[in-house]
């Protein structure tokens, strides 16, 4: 059952006046998990209930330029959110909230031990990484292939999900050997512990700073109320909830 809280006692938990009693946030694909652990904590201190919407950046960029009423945005990298800042589709300048890792992840191969040469193996036959074209995720894994030379024999075997959320369904339902994906996702208390999984070295790929900002939406019809989910992202509560879904933070 949905809770409503007095708008007096939603102002002393959060020092501000808040006039909505949900907000709409569009996601990322690899924040998935980190984001329901948020938006129960956020939600317990104020009262305010986060509605998440999970997709590639890319797709949720495209749904913010077209009118889509979110609130705030969680990108996967800082691109997105310059462009929708550029564009005057978000109010507050882009912010990094969150380093992102790329790890190895399989559930179908023996092992003992996996690693990105795995990927050239010829026991492999199908990867699944998130499509570069979309997902800053599918882009930085990519770019590992590359950096590390691997990227002629591999290239052959790829099958892209549209997010990390759809490869990392690719993974959990066998019909890949392997994958490439965001390394949050092993964090998430039903993936502990699953299959073979090893974090690509960082040399591989360039840093994945992920953004956010408040969406123009947000500002107009949750002003309050947007601003504070924001601060909560940075405050050391919504931190060390980052932190332990195994994001670095600023």
């Amino acid at each position: 059952m949905r809770r409503f809280f007095p708008i007096v006692v939603m102002g002393l938990l959060l020092g501000v006046s808040v006039w909505a009693q949900s907000l709409t946030v569009a996601a990322a694909a690899n924040t998935r998990y980190a984001l329901e652990a948020l938006a129960e904590a956020f939600e317990a201190k104020s009262g305010v209930r986060v509605e998440p919407v999970i997709a590639s950046s890319g797709k949720l960029t495209a749904q913010i330029e077209h009118g889509a009423p979110f609130d705030l945005f969680l990108s996967a990298d800082m691109a997105y959110p310059e462009r929708l800042y550029e564009k005057g589709e978000a109010a507050t300048k882009p912010k990094i909230y969150a380093y992102g890792t790329l790890v190895v992840w399989s559930l179908k191969l023996p092992g003992p031990d996996i690693a990105l040469s795995t990927l050239a193996s010829r026991s492999v036959k199908r990867v699944a990484i998130p499509n570069p074209k979309s997902a800053p995720y599918g882009r930085e894994a990519l770019r590992a292939l590359k950096r590390a030379g691997l990227y002629a024999k591999v290239a052959p075997k790829l099958v892209y999900g549209e997010s990390v959320g759809q490869t990392d369904r690719y993974i959990l339902s066998g019909s890949v050997d392997v994958g490439v994906t965001a390394g949050s996702v092993l964090f998430a208390p039903n993936l502990r512990g699953r299959g073979l999984h090893t974090p690509l070295d960082t040399a591989l790929y360039d840093p994945i700073a992920q953004g956010v900002v408040i969406l123009r939406h947000g500002m107009r019809r949750h002003p309050e109320a947007s601003r504070a989910f924001y601060d909560f992202l940075f405050s050391p509560q919504g931190r060390k909830i980052l932190r332990n879904y195994g994001y670095r933070v600023p």
